[in-house]
Formats: structure tokens, sequence, C-alpha cells
């Protein structure tokens, strides 16, 4: 019997991938706003309107649903969310959650996206339901954020001074996820998978790979806090996220991040991407226009 798959977050780039992880499968959408899911309904996919801040919109996005795609956004009703939606599982009969955390997700975590999803991983332990938590490292995808700069100027800047991180492609988060919902619900009940790329990276590191594969200089340009902050705001991001990247950079600039684990090799059979492929893959995004 198919298994309906409710995907939260469906728009985002792990989502995303999780739709082309998942070729072939009952997928349905929660969406805050039906007009913008045009892309969604031309892939298949069933849509229904509703919103993580409102548990009374929720159930009928809920009903029949077998496993639930987790993953809320990151801010101060993050545990909100997250509270939501499992009490719409509930509510429904939905069988498993797979849910999306971050790294190092816990009560004494040195920065509040890790204590605020540590607050829904118990939750989500404690539900009744089958649970999985995937605790992602530090997305690749997230240099893509200065593609602009690189290709403009061949610099990047980033507020983690020599920090190495255990940086992961978002593509093998989605594929491990699909791994889960494509298993047998007891296979990864109860189990907590931290993943991470093949190998801990600097910023001067991943440089020098985009330059490999740029066939020009590349340079990493070490910032300070303040400097990034301006930035982030001068670009509209909102103050609490600026405030938890900062967190984030100080963590990571002390050595939090330097870590793999062997996870996503024992989810998938295969070594995760190494940052090389993904630079190669997104060469063009760091390419100045003609």
């Amino acid at each position: 019997m198919s298994r309906t798959i409710l995907l939260t977050g469906a728009t985002g780039t792990v989502s995303t991938a999780l739709i082309d992880a998942l070729p072939g499968a009952d997928l349905r959408a929660l969406v805050r706003d039906e007009s913008k899911a045009d892309g969604l309904r031309e892939r298949g996919i069933e849509v229904v309107a509703g919103d993580l801040d409102d548990a009374r919109s929720l159930p009928p996005a809920f009903e029949g649903v077998h496993d639930l795609w987790l993953l809320v956004p990151n801010g101060p009703r993050a545990p909100e969310n997250n509270m939501n939606a499992l009490w719409a599982a509930r509510q429904a009969g939905v069988d498993r959650v797979v849910r999306l955390s971050v790294v190092g997700a816990a009560h004494d975590a040195p920065n509040r996206s890790g204590r605020l999803h540590a607050l829904s991983d118990r939750e989500t332990e404690r539900s009744g339901l089958r649970w999985t938590i995937l605790r992602p490292h530090w997305f690749m995808q997230n240099l893509l954020n200065e593609a602009g700069d690189i290709a403009a100027t061949g610099t990047f800047s980033m507020n983690m001074a020599s920090a190495r991180l255990g940086m992961i492609d978002a593509r093998d988060i989605a594929e491990s996820a699909a791994r889960v919902l494509l298993d047998e619900p007891d296979r990864h009940h109860g189990k907590t998978y931290t993943l991470t790329g093949p190998r801990s990276l600097s910023f001067d590191e991943v440089a020098v790979e985009l330059e490999k594969v740029l066939g020009r200089s590349v340079g990493h340009l070490p910032v300070s806090d303040d400097a990034k902050r301006e930035t982030l705001l001068g670009y509209g991001v909102p103050k609490w996220i600026v405030d938890m990247l900062e967190e984030y950079a100080r963590a990571y600039a002390a050595g939090w991040g330097d870590f793999t684990t062997d996870a996503v090799a024992g989810l998938l059979g295969r070594p995760p991407r190494d940052f090389a492929e993904f630079a190669r893959d997104h060469a063009a995004r760091f390419t100045a226009p003609e």
C-alpha cells in the first residue's frame, strides 16, 4: 500500500531536494499560500493550505497521512510550530515523523537555534509516533549566498576565522531523509542521525577548491562579527536570524563544528558528496556573467 508523505517546508532547500529523491512517492505539501505553489502542482504534488503558526488550520493537510516530514522555520516560534504539527499528526493518526533538526541540538548548545531544536527533538521523541531525527551539519549550499561576491570580485567574507566544518551537501541530507522515509517505519524508529560531509574544511580550503573548478583566483577574507552583521542587516535579514548566525559563527570559530560522522554512508551505502563535487555542480553560480 502506498504511504502518503506530508511535506512541511516544501519549498525550502532540503525539501526541494527531498522531492527529487522521492520520485513516484505519494506526496502532499503543506503551504501557507496555495497561489504560490504552482511549481509543486506541476510536479504532481497535492497542495493543501495550512500554517504551522495556527494549529486550527492544520487538520485537513494531515488527514490520511502516514509519514510526516517535519521541517519548521528557524525562529523563536520553532517549538510552537513543531508542537502544532505533532498535535495535528497525533489527531490524524499519522504513523511516523522524520524531523529535520540542527547540528548539535542540545539544551546547553552555544546557540539559540540548537537550544530551541532540543526542545522540539525531545517533544518528538515523546510524541507517541514512530520517530527519526536528522541533525545536519552546516550546508554547503550556504556558500551560494556568497556566489555573487565570488563571481564579481573573486572573494567572499565569513566571520568564522579559521573554523573547520564538516559541511554537508543538502542533497545528501535529502537523500538520507528519503532513505528513512522509504524504509519500513520500524527500521529507523528511535534513531538520531548527525549528518556531515566526508571531511572538515576551513574556508581557505573552500577557496582553494573553488579555484580548481573555476580556474581563477578565489580568496576567503575573514571579517568581524560586526562587519557580517552590518552586511546581513543591509540585505534585510531579520535581527533574530542575524543574532542566531553570529552565535553559530562564534561557536564554529571556537572549534565546535570540526568533526564528521559516518551516518550518511551508513544510510546511503556510499560516501557523502565532497565539496569538490558540490563546487563542480554549482560552478555556473560562482562565475561572473558574460
